[in-house]
């Protein structure tokens, strides 16, 4: 049990920044659990902070499925759409690469696309539409371990007309259904397997809860390029030094 509590704690700690918590915890899941596809186990454990993302944006979700808020609804609804069908793919094809070396390799890779997105700071002329759709395939990428799901959004919305307050809450409002789809489909796929991390699923609600609005703040300040680029040659190089040992 304290082994997937760490996972929640890992997994309720950096979802909130932009340094992959996905390729964190299947990282750390091939330590901790046994048995277990660590890309599942890390997808799965999106739906523990999911629930806090519900909970703190409590009253942005009243207005939207209230309809109050129409054009968030459009955006949030397009941009969910292609960021299933691109994850969905991407998923895949990695699922069942994405172990040992591999992983690491796949990690390095998306960690360094990781650090470029938050080094760019570009505009482009789109329509909402538009970026929704650039939005939601930047999130589906984000299915790659290595590649911050919230870095990737923050990108490409900050490509569009949007202030540093709708982007921060688009960024992390558009995680939930994407996450509810995918952890329906994970359950649906392996129920046994995934349900067994339920003492990480209730930790990363209550850790990623406490922590959000400090992490918020924390990642305005922070270079997490600097850390991205960094953590993503480590692990290059330890997928270098597996396959040579292998």
């Amino acid at each position: 049990m304290w082994d997937y509590i760490t996972l929640g704690i890992l997994q309720g700690l950096f979802e909130w920044v932009p340094v992959s918590s996905e390729g964190i915890v299947a990282l750390a899941s091939q330590f901790f659990v046994d048995g277990v596809n660590p890309i599942d186990t890390a997808l799965f454990l999106h739906l523990g902070t999911l629930l806090a993302v519900l909970v703190y944006f409590r009253k942005d979700w009243a207005e939207i499925l209230t309809l109050k808020n129409v054009d968030l609804f459009r955006f949030i609804t397009i941009a969910t759409i292609i960021s299933l069908l691109v994850g969905l793919a991407i998923y895949h094809l990695i699922r069942d690469i994405a172990i040992g070396p591999g992983l690491l390799l796949i990690m390095g890779i998306g960690l360094l696309m990781t650090a470029y997105f938050q080094k760019q700071k570009r505009s482009l002329n789109l329509s909402k539409d538009w970026m929704a759709i650039l939005v939601g395939i930047l999130q589906g990428i984000a299915v790659i371990p290595g590649v911050s799901r919230s870095g990737s959004t923050i990108f490409g919305l900050s490509l569009g007309r949007f202030t540093p307050q709708e982007i921060l809450k688009i960024s992390y409002m558009l995680s939930a259904p994407a996450v509810l789809a995918s952890s329906v489909y994970l359950l649906l796929k392996d129920s046994a397997t995934v349900m067994a991390s339920w003492p990480a699923l209730i930790t990363a609600f209550a850790v990623g809860f406490l922590s959000l609005d400090f992490l918020l703040k924390l990642a305005k300040k922070i270079n997490f390029s600097v850390f991205a680029l960094t953590f993503g040659l480590l692990c290059l190089a330890g997928a270098a030094l597996g396959m040579i040992m292998q």
